[in-house]
């Protein structure tokens, strides 16, 4: 049985699994002084965690990780910086683990997921309520956390055969 992982990128992104098991997680994160002189707290992957929680996934089964493709908007320089800083932590630990990866937009699995027409934060309140009608045993974590995306990125994987 194929295990699909999706990955939303970002350090407030998520990880959700289907195939065998099915599991929904918060990006592993911690926050440290910024690497700049300015005092200021930033946000991390913390790259241990999460190597630790996509071996556990990835060992069982063939294994395929789908890695939405970060925000890059110069209008949004920190919030740029962070997902490339995320997505170079994350690719990092999927190398070396040897996990294959295809990259995913948005738009391509919302499409396919989502009531058409969902705009802005549309988006996340029908990720959040599609999510849970899907995998109702992660309906508190969902909705604390706001949206279902790392699960319902790897449920379209699932349903495309990827």
């Amino acid at each position: 049985m194929k295990t699909y992982i999706g990955i939303d990128n970002g350090v407030t992104g998520s990880i959700g699994v289907v195939g065998r098991g099915t599991t929904f997680a918060l990006t592993p994160v911690r926050k440290e002084q910024s690497y700049t002189k300015k005092k200021q707290m930033i946000s991390r992957v913390d790259v241990l965690e999460m190597q630790r929680l996509l071996l556990l996934e990835s060992i069982l089964d063939d294994c395929l990780v789908i890695l939405e493709r970060p925000l890059v908007n110069p209008q949004m320089f920190k919030a740029t910086m962070s997902a490339i800083r995320c997505l170079e932590a994350t690719l990092t630990i999927l190398e070396s683990l040897q996990i294959p990866y295809e990259y995913v937009d948005s738009k391509q699995w919302q499409k396919a997921l989502l009531p058409q027409g969902c705009k802005g934060k549309e988006l996340k309140y029908a990720s959040r309520d599609i999510g849970i009608r899907l995998f109702p045993q992660f309906e508190e974590e969902i909705r604390k956390h706001g949206d279902a995306d790392g699960l319902l990125m790897a449920e379209w994987a699932r349903r495309e055969g990827r």
